[in-house]
């Protein structure tokens, strides 16, 4: 049976935004997860809403049959000193293991433009050789803390970021030890930034730990493009939307995915508009789509 060691689960950014908190603002905790396991997921990310009490926070989750798979981790190995990005770590690891997440996804956040009003294509943040090899020392480092939890550091690449482009994705993965620092995969950050997710995905599928499936709508791209719009226009505009529903071709990214017998979740993430793009109506989109081209 393929994909029998995978999971499918989706991001709570949906139904409410993490970055632009008026997105969403509406939807309670409750309303997310009850429509996320509605919908057909056994899985969520952590979001905004979802209470800090892990025990209160795993019960509610247990009742609806989903569980923790990631929480993003804001890593801020340029900026800070290494051993207070270690402890705030190690706390996300506790949260995380408790919930029985066995990844935990971290984006190096320093000089990110991605919560600003700065042109997402044209200021992102750019590293001299020294800071890459911070950033790479660094996260060698948490993955040795992570290994030893019995967990796996996964790199998030994204817009706005000093990992955004295929040349950065590259260096990452050459510059850190296979062992300690795993990829989160995600084709709507590559789509949107002009990089074609076949072909980094059949570089590195070895190093991938964790998926998440986004799809963009190539129109509002071009938009942010030509007018130098930011990442948060961006989203607001409808960048992002779920599998099947924009120009991301998945089906070569599926037979990728087999082929090398992955595992772990495939996580369907689209920050859009609430208001505009119905959460439960957009997961259940995607979870069709799914479905029909994997089987899951």
């Amino acid at each position: 049976m393929p994909f029998k060691n995978v999971h499918l689960g989706i991001a709570p950014i949906a139904w409410t935004n993490d970055d632009m908190p008026d997105l969403g603002a509406e939807n309670t905790f409750e309303q997310c997860v009850s429509e996320m396991a509605l919908a057909g997921y056994t899985g969520s990310e952590v979001g905004n809403k979802y209470p800090a009490d892990r025990v209160a926070l795993k019960h509610a989750l247990e009742l609806r049959g989903l569980t923790i798979c990631n929480r993003w981790f804001t890593c801020l190995l340029l900026t800070k000193p290494f051993e207070e990005v270690a402890a705030d770590f190690e706390k996300e690891l506790d949260f995380l293991s408790f919930l029985g997440a066995k990844v935990i996804g971290a984006s190096e956040q320093s000089f990110s433009v991605q919560g600003t009003d700065k042109a997402v294509f044209t200021e992102k943040p750019v590293m001299d050789g020294a800071q890459w090899a911070v950033l790479c020392n660094g996260l060698n480092r948490l993955g040795e803390i992570a290994v030893k939890r019995g967990m796996k550091l996964t790199f998030h690449h994204h817009m706005g970021t000093v990992v955004q482009t295929e040349e950065e994705i590259d260096r990452l993965m050459a510059g850190t030890d296979p062992a300690l620092v795993h990829l989160l995969f995600d084709s709507g950050h590559l789509s949107f930034a002009g990089i074609d997710p076949i072909a980094v995905l059949s570089k590195h599928i070895g190093r991938v730990a964790h998926v998440h499936l986004k799809d963009i709508r190539p129109a509002v791209v071009q938009k942010v493009r030509d007018e130098n719009l930011s990442f948060l226009q961006a989203v607001r505009a409808g960048a992002f939307t779920v599998p099947g529903d924009g120009s991301v071709d998945f089906a070569p990214l599926f037979a990728i995915f087999e082929k090398a017998n992955y595992e772990g979740w495939f996580v369907v993430e689209a920050e859009q508009d609430p208001a505009i793009a119905n959460p439960f109506e957009y997961a259940l989109k995607a979870r069709k789509y799914i479905k029909e081209n994997t089987g899951l």
